[in-house]
């Protein structure tokens, strides 16, 4: 009956001690995809993979930029606690013009690289717009300073098959990711490239399968698929979070 009860104890502190994985990012990683009903993020497959919690803060339509100014970074940041792990992954909403501003476009690098700012008026508020490296890196200190893992991702790409022939480049995007992960002290996870890879092994039927409204957005088959694809590139760096995958 001591041992008994010994086990329960160390089971109730181990469980106690795990720690929570955050996911911040847009609809391609948001649970419900683009809420259209047909869709979802690969966040909400990522516990097929891990034996972690996860808190999945994604929201559909939103940028490191759009993120930021509504407050989401800081509003996860009081409940992550030391030893957690943050995964950050945007990309897809952060292009465009500040000419026409949509309020999710970043700041161009220019002349002062990483710490360019533009200045813009978005709804009917001047807004001072940094560059999407610092956007991350900002959200990335954020969470180191609480003592947790930061993990920062390239985006996911859109369907490579699309044009009925395989065709994949990493965005801007994937090189600001990179160097973002460098200046926070983070790890930077080649999501874009596994995902690539994968789907270059499936081939057009299956891939295309996987998008079923339009070329950004995954059926939660493909969700899975890309959940995997993040695992597969977890495994490939340094991250403590590798202890806790249960398969790939």
């Amino acid at each position: 009956m001591r041992f008994q009860i010994f086990l329960a104890f160390v089971a109730t502190r181990a469980a106690l001690a795990a720690p929570t994985v955050w996911l911040a990012g847009d609809s391609t990683m948001a649970a419900t995809g683009a809420n259209d009903g047909d869709t979802a993020g690969w966040g909400a497959y990522l516990t097929n993979y891990i034996s972690l919690t996860v808190v999945n803060d994604a929201i559909g339509g939103r940028s490191a930029r759009s993120f930021t100014r509504e407050g989401r970074f800081t509003a996860m940041a009081p409940s992550v606690q030391a030893g957690d792990f943050v995964i950050i992954e945007f990309g897809h909403n952060d292009g465009g013009s500040l000419s026409t501003d949509n309020g999710r476009t970043d700041c161009g690098v220019g002349d002062a690289g990483y710490a360019t700012t533009c200045t813009t008026v978005y709804n009917g508020v001047t807004e001072t717009v940094l560059t999407y490296e610092a956007y991350l890196v900002n959200a990335a200190k954020l969470f180191t300073a609480r003592g947790a893992n930061v993990i920062i991702s390239s985006p996911t790409p859109n369907n490579p098959w699309e044009s009925g022939t395989f065709s994949y480049s990493p965005s801007r995007f994937t090189t600001y990711s990179q160097d973002a992960a460098t200046e926070a002290g983070g790890i930077f996870v080649d999501h874009g490239l596994y995902t690539a890879a994968l789907y270059n092994k499936a081939g057009a039927t299956v891939v295309d399968s996987y998008y079923p409204n339009d070329h950004t957005h995954t059926s939660p088959a493909g969700a899975n698929v890309v959940a995997r694809a993040f695992i597969l590139a977890l495994e490939a760096t340094s991250s403590g979070l590798k202890s806790y995958i249960t398969h790939d």
